[in-house]
């Protein structure tokens, strides 16, 4: 489905299935990949991926994302993010590399910036949130 070179997927580390529903922050490190549903934020360091049947309402922060499902919210990338023919994506973008393939639906804005500056917008907006 993806080309191994875009990104390492050698292993999944976190599976969420297509008969799965959370509510609620998630947090992890590694690879997840979501064919469920998911209301509340994702924060992973190493890569999404969300499945066809996949679902997230929220913002996702990660290093490489790549979608085939539906999100609804804001989208942190520090490397690449990929949305497949069968992806629907609402929101805004901050994204090194940004790839859409043919019949992909985003509606939002897109920001390119250097992982450096990402890293940098993230740490911001979490100071924020602790004050």
């Amino acid at each position: 489905m993806f080309n191994k070179k875009e990104a390492k997927l050698d292993k999944i580390d976190t599976l969420i299935g297509k008969n799965t529903k959370l509510e609620g922050k998630i947090e992890c490190k590694g690879t997840i990949r979501l064919d469920g549903e998911l209301i509340g934020d994702l924060s992973v360091e190493g890569n999404v991926i969300i499945g066809e049947s996949g679902k997230i309402n929220g913002n996702i922060i990660c290093n490489n994302i790549f979608i085939s499902g539906m999100v609804k919210g804001n989208i942190i990338s520090k490397e690449l993010l990929r949305l497949t023919n069968t992806a629907k994506l609402y929101g805004d973008i901050q994204v090194k590399t940004f790839i859409v393939d043919e019949n992909a639906v985003f509606e939002g804005s897109c920001k390119m910036e250097n992982a450096k500056t990402l890293n940098e917008t993230k740490i911001n907006k979490e100071s924020k949130k602790s004050k």
